[in-house]
């Protein structure tokens, strides 16, 4: 499929601060893109170089086959924007906003009040539409903004944060709209909300100082866990040390871990895969064998926090 987003070799120094340092990845349509990194990783700056709010320092970005330094304004009729904070006329009301945002995108009559109308509904922004933007909660700010990103039905939506600031119900709300959106655009969103990703993308870059340190699927991302494919065991009538040594002679466990027990009876172990092994079944295997008494017994999924951690704070090459 073709890339909508080609980024290639982009850079951004600050004077001798270097923000961003030689990232480069593609996004096609289809592609829900998480961007992820602690604060001050180069996120931000990356987004505000692919929308054209900033000239990189070298680098190329292409949206929609529009070189972006070459022909801004064909890259940027192609994209919509929530930036962080979504920053918008304090002294207007959203209907007013939108409004206007749909005449600077070249949209008239009727075509502009079907688009307003539509953005107001995806977003559910009625019972606000016609109060003074300063007025509004934190949440109800950012759906204006993110209101105003799809209003022109961009092949590319570019988002910083994008539920920042939103209760539990309206996340749900607005990863919905986003995975609705994702089969007909390419996606790019800024989090720092580990589970949006399992959520909504179907791919994960992560960044820090500046360097691209992951691109991948997020069962990829969390498939780095130690965690990952690792079995928890809980078992009553059987004392620990017992259970640790027969599950330590199954082949691919590389470890045993003690976890608390909920009564005195009851003891839960967790064993850990080596080298990417499924030991599921022969955990089962080995319960039944020694006629254990199995009260839970399941796989664990990654942790994409402990993931995160890691790639973000080693000194690990890309992948």
């Amino acid at each position: 499929m073709t890339a909508q987003i080609e980024i290639r070799d982009l850079t951004k120094r600050f004077g001798d601060f270097t923000a961003v340092a030689g990232v480069s990845f593609t996004v096609s349509q289809g592609e829900v893109l998480g961007f992820l990194g602690p604060n001050g990783a180069g996120k931000s700056t990356t987004m505000k170089m692919v929308t054209g709010f900033l000239t990189p320092t070298s680098g190329d970005v292409s949206v929609c086959g529009h070189d972006m330094a070459k022909d801004p304004i064909a890259a940027k009729a192609t994209i919509g924007y929530l930036p962080e904070g979504a920053p918008a006329y304090a002294d207007m009301t959203p209907a007013q906003l939108l409004g206007f945002v749909a005449s600077v995108r070249g949209l008239a009559g009727s075509a502009r009040r079907t688009a307003v109308g539509n953005a107001i509904d995806r977003l559910q922004l009625h019972d606000v539409v016609n109060k003074r933007i300063e007025t509004l909660s934190k949440g109800f700010k950012r759906r204006v903004g993110l209101a105003q990103a799809i209003l022109h039905d961009p092949p590319v939506l570019v988002m910083d944060e994008p539920t920042d600031g939103l209760d539990p119900n309206q996340k749900h709300e607005v990863r919905s709209l986003i995975r609705e959106m994702a089969s007909d655009k390419a996606i790019i969103l800024s989090t720092h909300i580990l589970e949006e990703v399992e959520a909504v993308c179907t791919r994960a870059i992560v960044i820090a100082r500046g360097t691209l340190l992951f691109d991948g699927t997020p069962v990829e991302l969390e498939a780095r866990s130690r965690h990952y494919g690792a079995v928890t065991l809980a078992l009553r009538g059987v004392d620990h040390d017992t259970a640790a040594a027969a599950l330590s002679t199954i082949d691919g466990v590389g470890g045993i871990e003690k976890l608390d027990a909920s009564t005195d009876d009851r003891v839960v172990l967790r064993a850990f895969p080596t080298d990417g092994a499924s030991i599921f079944t022969a955990v089962g295997d080995t319960a039944r064998k020694n006629n254990w008494s199995v009260d839970e017994l399941r796989t664990e999924r990654g942790r994409l926090d402990d993931v995160f951690r890691d790639i973000t704070t080693s000194n690990g090459a890309a992948s």
